[in-house]
């Protein structure tokens, strides 16, 4: 139950504001690691991944950017888990003048994943095949990347980015191992698919 209502929450943070016509939407690919953050790049093998989301305006100025995104997000580790996500970020962008754009995020948020295993529970002195009903996430996360605005000159140019995403899954395993450490590596496009910006 607490699941669906946040999920409900999210929507409505997500589809419930009226001033589209001056809101981009993201849309990454990426590739998830249970991996050390920084330690490498590219990862193998591929745990892929799918992100949507906007970005809200907050304050702007000829060089910096500071703004909350909200995105909606899932990912299949093909002998651990499969997961959805909602994550709420704050990021801060510098921007040149030439439409390069040094990229930082911190954000949160819920990740309820889903055995990609066969479960089994406890009943009656044995063990029998139950039904996954997944487990309860936090994901704390830490984001540096690079984007390129096609536009320069333009507020709601549309924007290429690649954002290296460092996030802990807590609790892990309670007990044994409390947290566990994952990379994303975003492939994404930023684009205004509605009314252009008037600013």
């Amino acid at each position: 139950m607490k699941t669906m209502q946040f999920a409900v929450m999210c929507c409505i943070l997500f589809f419930g504001q009226n001033s589209w016509s001056q809101r981009p939407v993201t849309l990454s690919i990426f590739n998830e690691s249970t991996a050390v953050p920084y330690d490498h790049l590219i990862t193998a093998p591929i745990h892929p991944g799918i992100q949507i989301g906007t970005e809200f305006h907050w304050k702007e100025s000829k060089h910096f950017r500071l703004y909350p995104s909200i995105s909606i997000g899932y990912m299949f580790h093909r002998k651990l888990f499969q997961g959805v996500y909602a994550n709420l970020e704050l990021g801060l962008d510098y921007k040149t003048s030439f439409g390069l754009n040094l990229k930082s995020k911190i954000g949160l948020g819920y990740l309820h994943t889903f055995s990609t295993q066969q479960e089994f529970q406890f009943d009656n002195g044995g063990y029998r095949s139950g039904r996954d009903k997944g487990n309860s996430r936090l994901m704390p996360s830490f984001t540096t990347g690079l984007g390129y605005r096609f536009n320069p000159k333009k507020n709601d140019s549309s924007e290429l980015f690649l954002l290296y995403q460092s996030w802990l899954e807590y609790p892990y395993s309670p007990g044994f191992i409390p947290l566990m450490a994952h990379t994303n590596l975003h492939l994404g496009l930023k684009f205004y698919p509605f009314e252009k910006n008037e600013r």
